[in-house]
């Protein structure tokens, strides 16, 4: 069974400014080590579709999805908050990025794939249900788990968050929500300043700055591993964010592409044992362009088995 990889030339049209980390490059970035490495031949190529608003509001308050959509400039930009900017090809772009994740678990469920890749932007782990911020509109990972319990009756999904910031949009859905288990780590305390509720649901787990490898591999095997294995997922989805590795300057932890392998196996063996090794996993972080590159490379050839 094959990998899919799932992308649009629309996210290269999204930007917010010249200086803004969260850029285009970032996609030309990965597409650009996916082929240098050969790795791009062997991935089942699949277009990002548009989600519609209703897929939207499976997740988000029709308020919030409207005051995003009314605030599209037809020029210029238009900032929803101080780190999140939309242009005029904004909306559209987010519109594929929930569509993309919305794609995978097509994919993965009607098994055209084992599991998936999807390079999207704009990121989404950080999008409440009635907000936007920190450089997300939509919750992309959100929404493709509501939509997979909506269309195909899954009843227990996994999200697995391993950006070096919280997902306080993904907490924010499914807060002791008992259909759905996060587990995360992150940096802290840092940007969003959450993740620290207890609730049944959330494996939330807070790391120092300069925190490396091997604490994290520590944390996966004790934290994260017993809880999935007592929920048993029918189906995981990464927010795949590469921002903790050790040259990202927006984030000061200290993993390499190693340690997302490893990750990425353990979670393999997860989806094998009780989610039919399905596995949807979505772009958020990882602002080093060269580091970004080659952890994608590297996440999804573990993802491929190659």
């Amino acid at each position: 069974m094959t990998t899919g990889y799932i992308t649009h030339p629309d996210f290269l049209k999204h930007e917010m400014g010249s200086h803004h980390p969260e850029c285009p490059e970032r996609i030309q970035a990965i597409n650009d080590q996916l082929i240098r490495s050969g790795l791009d031949r062997f991935l089942h190529h699949l277009d990002a579709p548009l989600a519609t608003e209703d897929q939207l509001e499976l997740v988000h308050s029709p308020d919030h999805v409207a005051f995003v959509r009314d605030r599209a400039p037809e020029s210029g930009y238009f900032m929803l908050d101080g780190d999140t900017i939309m242009n005029p090809h904004t909306y559209r772009a987010s519109l594929r990025a929930a569509g993309a994740a919305i794609a995978g678990v097509d994919a993965v469920m009607k098994g055209e794939v084992e599991n998936v890749f999807c390079a999207v932007r704009p990121p989404g782990h950080h999008a409440e249900p009635t907000r936007s911020m920190g450089f997300c509109l939509f919750d992309n990972v959100a929404i493709a788990a509501r939509y997979a319990q909506e269309a195909y009756g899954i009843e227990r999904v996994a999200i697995i968050d391993f950006d070096v910031h919280h997902g306080n949009g993904t907490e924010a859905a499914f807060f002791n929500d008992p259909h759905v288990m996060m587990c995360s780590f992150f940096q802290h305390p840092f940007y969003p300043y959450s993740g620290l509720d207890p609730s049944d649901n959330m494996v939330n787990v807070p790391l120092p700055a300069t925190t490396r490898g091997d604490v994290v591999r520590s944390i996966v095997e004790e934290r994260w591993l017993p809880a999935l294995r007592n929920f048993e997922p029918e189906l995981i989805i990464i927010s795949a964010g590469f921002d903790a590795h050790r040259e990202d300057d927006l984030g000061q932890m200290g993993l390499v592409e190693d340690d997302y392998v490893w990750i990425t196996k353990r979670l393999k063996e997860i989806a094998k044992d009780y989610a039919q090794n399905r596995i949807v996993s979505c772009l958020e972080g990882g602002y080093n362009l060269s580091a970004l590159g080659r952890s994608v490379v590297a996440h999804v050839k573990a993802l491929a088995d190659l």
